[in-house]
């Protein structure tokens, strides 16, 4: 239970804000001309100033940390800052607080106006985050504001605005459309499409390898859909009825249908542990815990366990964990899809409905460092370094700090001087790329508040605007272990050059918490620092209640620590993916073969099988050929036994030729053909075990960059 609950059984809740706020203009950092902006150390009092009105509530509900009061009875007087960000959550002490003090945002930093009451005590604990430590998150959001680049401010509020116009006029449907497109379903409700057998080959194998809460969220959608089409009086509409028809009696259920005896006897018996389970769709654990908590009328309480951050860890697979990046372009498209699929089950499960933003073009530049999109940059970047993933300025700024040292105290939280700052930034964007900047110069507070920047003034969303209210949503699951699955599956969304950049970012942010003892900055400290930074972005804006403002504001702080705490088991690929992956390759294989036996391919491939005796003959005797056709040993046969790794036949091979100038850790074994299409193994990977799951594999040894 939180302390609120604890301390004010009667509650508080936020009524209003009255203000006689004068709006100020701005100018954003990086421009080149304009007033400067306030240095965060100024004592040039604000002209907003305005007062909260606090009241008792009788009825107040729980407030529950990760979402939004339960309480709707309070009225407001909405703030028209177009700056305006998520304010905390409500009140944590008994004692009212007082006005607020001239020279601060009044909507931004009521945490830095209002000092809590003496009964308040700040909590140790890194398991969830206190109204005190949310202190810093707010006076974030203050820095943001006063230098004058705030979201909404200047030309990117325009473009936030015009785009949430055009959101709120999505025709109806639209939302479902977009949905099934993504998915690769659009078939389902594209008449023109209909004709194209290849498409309908390709929905048919995909679906037939879904779960029943995957496939039941396919259904809720095209159910959706055809209720708005008959409305617009479509003439074709196939009813959702042909597309799931139920199994016939004699058929064998798939290994992945979720309802089998073992995944349900997996899901109970670990979901109070800290181990993860990849092998069940989430979707299908998440319906078994509703199940068992609604048929033991049991309900989750703020103080439950799993509010906590226990240590989670993945379930050993002994056919080796898959990382994103391991799987080809081809296998990886397939895991998006289902990933889609997956990620909207497991929110209906829950019952929360996620609504996707449109994304909309927005003006952006075309060169430069700050504004720019990140394609546009990586493209840019690519042409001086074409396997670039992360772009060159925040690499180098990332580098620069810790060139510096990351025991400085207060390190990412520490504002540098907003005139400099802004200096710095034109500098920046005139002399990078020439290598004229002078990087000794850089002080290290002012490097973070340009690494901050160049977050906040991405045109588009690190997170993305399709999926940003989904990582907000995350908070809403019930459990920890449902929250790191959804975002598990949101990181897999992500666009590649987000994604990359994501994790340059929070591999970053771990090694400014592993300083922690000098830098007094722990995973919560650098948690509400950065997520106004991730979340309060440019060129979008959507306009909420204050009320809802609170809670986003630990809501977003959440998320962030989760993305930090748990980086490396959110960049991997769940193996019921995987499974679902090698169950839609074999089906298309099957239909290949039975469709497709007079062509070309077909013909080639029986040409090759003489060529191929050798491997199978020596598997019957427990043995496989590894190739290695970059390297001078061409070839080598390997013994299967029980506790044979990856690792180990990597080793073996470079034992066999001393003359290679390559390390083990540049090199991969890859598991090619059979049921995928290609896959970097895992050093802890067991080969008996993956030879059995994929017996008609090719294993190739290959340099990989990663």
């Amino acid at each position: 239970m939180s302390r609120q609950q604890q301390q004010q059984p009667q509650g508080v809740v936020l009524t209003g804000y009255h203000s006689n706020a004068e709006l100020l203009p701005k100018s954003g950092l990086c421009a080149p001309s304009g007033p400067p902006a306030q240095d965060p150390g100024s004592t040039e009092p604000s002209r907003r100033t305005g007062h909260y009105t606090i009241q008792q509530n009788q009825n107040t509900h729980h407030v529950d940390r990760y979402g939004p009061s339960t309480t709707t009875s309070s009225t407001k007087t909405t703030s028209t800052d177009p700056s305006s960000l998520p304010n905390p959550s409500v009140a944590a002490c008994s004692q009212p607080y007082s006005s607020p003090k001239p020279g601060s945002s009044p909507r931004h930093s009521p945490i830095s106006r209002f000092r809590p009451g003496p009964t308040c005590q700040r909590c140790n604990s890194q398991d969830s985050l206190d109204e005190l430590e949310m202190d810093a998150y707010w006076k974030e959001v203050e820095n943001i504001t006063r230098s004058g680049e705030g979201a909404g401010s200047g030309e990117g509020g325009g473009e936030g605005e015009v785009q949430e116009e055009e959101q709120q006029k999505t025709p109806e449907g639209e939302q479902e459309e977009a949905w099934l497109t993504e998915a690769g379903l659009a078939r389902l409700f594209d008449d023109s499409l209909a004709a194209d057998l290849d498409q309908e080959e390709d929905s048919a194998v995909f679906l037939s390898t879904l779960t029943r809460t995957q496939a039941a969220a396919v259904e809720r959608r095209v159910a959706s859909l055809q209720q708005t089409l008959r409305r617009r009086n479509r003439q074709h509409v196939p009813d959702v009825r042909d597309i799931f028809r139920p199994p016939e009696k004699d058929e064998e259920p798939s290994k992945l249908k979720g309802g089998s005896e073992n995944g349900r006897k997996d899901v109970t018996s670990a979901e109070a542990e800290t181990e993860l389970n990849v092998e069940v769709a989430f979707s299908e654990q998440a319906l078994t815990y509703k199940d068992i908590h609604q048929r033991l009328k049991v309900t989750t309480s703020p103080n439950s366990p799993d509010d906590k951050l226990p240590n989670f860890k993945l379930l050993r697979d002994k056919t080796g964990q898959t990382r994103i990046g391991d799987l080809s372009p081809l296998d990886m498209k397939k895991v998006r899809r289902l990933v889609l699929v997956e990620m909207t089950a497991l929110f209906d499960t829950a019952g929360i409905d996620v609504k996707a933003h449109k994304a909309v073009k927005v003006k952006t530049k075309e060169t430069g460092l700050f504004g720019v999109p990140l394609a546009t940059l990586l493209d840019q970047d690519q042409r001086r370094a074409p396997v670039t993933k992360v772009p060159f300025i925040l690499q180098r700024l990332i580098s620069h700090i810790e060139e510096e040292g990351l025991d400085t105290e207060g390190l990412l939280r520490i504002p540098g001087a907003a005139t400099r700052v802004k200096t710095l930034c034109q500098e920046l964007e005139s002399s990078f790329y020439d290598g004229m900047f002078p990087w000794q110069q850089l002080k290290q507070h002012d490097a973070a508040s340009l690494l901050k920047l160049f977050i906040r003034e991405l045109p588009h969303p690190l997170l993305t605007v399709e999926y940003l209210n989904a990582f907000i949503a995350v908070n809403k699951l019930p459990t920890k272990k449902q929250q790191l699955q959804a975002l598990n599956l949101l990181v897999l969304l992500l666009p590649e050059a987000n994604r990359d950049t994501l994790k340059a970012l929070v591999e970053f942010f771990q090694r400014v918490i592993d300083h922690q003892a000098k830098n007094k900055m722990t995973l919560n400290n650098v948690s509400v620092v950065i997520a106004p930074n991730i979340f309060m972005f440019k060129g979008f804006r959507s306009k909420v209640t204050e009320q809802q403002e609170f809670s986003m504001a630990t809501s977003t702080a959440n998320i962030v620590r989760l993305l930090i705490r748990y980086q490396n088991l959110l960049w991997t690929i769940p193996k019921f993916i995987v499974t679902q992956v090698r169950e839609q390759n074999m089906e298309s294989h099957r239909k290949q073969n039975k469709e497709r036996a007079v062509r070309k391919l077909l013909k080639k491939i029986t040409t090759d099988k003489p060529s191929d005796k050798t491997a199978p003959e020596e598997s019957s005797q427990g043995f496989i050929r590894v190739q290695a056709p970059q390297f001078s040993k061409v070839s080598m046969a390997i013994q299967l036994t029980e506790k044979l790794q990856a690792a180990d036949v990597l080793t073996r091979f470079l034992s066999q030729d001393s003359s290679m100038a390559v390390k083990q850790e540049e090199l991969c074994l890859y598991e090619i053909g059979g049921n995928i299409q290609e896959r970097c193994l895992d050093g802890e990977t067991y080969m008996k075990d993956l030879f059995q799951l994929n017996p008609t594999a090719e294993w190739v040894i290959k340099t990989v960059q990663r």
